[in-house]
């Protein structure tokens, strides 16, 4: 029966969603040719933020939780459990003042208004998962450009999304190749809970009520320690928050 109570809402959810993907899909076309990389950050600031509150129509809510600094004018590499692609959002929203660019796969480049032209314009890295010498090499670009500009790479080392929260095997490649050619990052692990509640019953309905929570935990400079441990206490920290 709550299924069912769900279409309605959801319907109304996903006639918004879609119209403000293909608003700001304009938006970002404007601001890019207009304004290059600013003039396109500021469409895809008020895009993530928007997207992100739009959830709020459904009765969800959005939590950060975030106790400790985050460093200032170094590169950071954000990585965080995967739980659903309303991840993304409230990610670049919250660190919308860090630039924050995402490695993605290279499906999501073409097809999808708004989405695909903030990853192949904003900076974003596309990776072949099939071909680990193109992920490798582009991965390898994207430190060494988060490094040079300041920005912030923000990376999901389970790959996929996990649908009942609980999370996949952690990859080291990702991570490996964004510390060594981005020197200079702290890490930031994150943990989110909740979201993949959302997607209870697949894309469509979606569910309602639910309190999605994004804890960022405290920044550790990459280098301060050997990689194997780096990834450890990411990793650890991240899943022993998952609940």
């Amino acid at each position: 029966m709550k299924k069912i109570l769900l279409y309605i809402p959801s319907a109304i959810f996903y006639i918004f969603y879609g119209s403000f993907l293909l608003f700001f899909h304009v938006l970002q076309w404007l601001g890019f040719n207009l304004g290059k990389y600013k003039g396109h950050k500021l469409a895809v600031d008020l895009m993530n933020c928007t997207l992100t509150y739009l959830l709020y129509i459904l009765g969800n809510r959005i939590q950060f939780i975030s106790k400790h600094p985050i460093p200032k004018n170094v590169p950071l590499i954000v990585v965080s459990n995967h739980q659903s692609m309303h991840d993304i959002s409230p990610i670049s929203c919250f660190l919308k003042k860090y630039h924050p660019k995402f490695v993605s796969k290279i499906e999501l480049g073409k097809g999808i208004p708004s989405v695909s032209y903030n990853l192949k314009h904003g900076g974003s890295v596309l990776i072949d998962r099939k071909d680990p010498r193109q992920s490798l090499a582009a991965i390898r670009d994207f430190g060494k450009y988060i490094e040079k500009n300041n920005y912030t790479a923000v990376i999901f080392p389970e790959g996929t999304r996990s649908k009942n929260g609980v999370p996949k095997r952690f990859s080291k490649n990702g991570l490996k190749m964004l510390t060594k050619f981005a020197p200079s990052a702290y890490v930031i692990p994150v943990t989110i809970n909740n979201c993949w509640k959302l997607n209870k019953y697949g894309m469509f309905p979606l569910n309602m009520g639910i309190k999605v929570t994004f804890e960022f935990h405290k920044a550790i400079e990459a280098k301060s320690m050997k990689f194997e441990n780096l990834f450890k206490k990411v990793e650890e920290t991240i899943k022993n928050n998952v609940v």
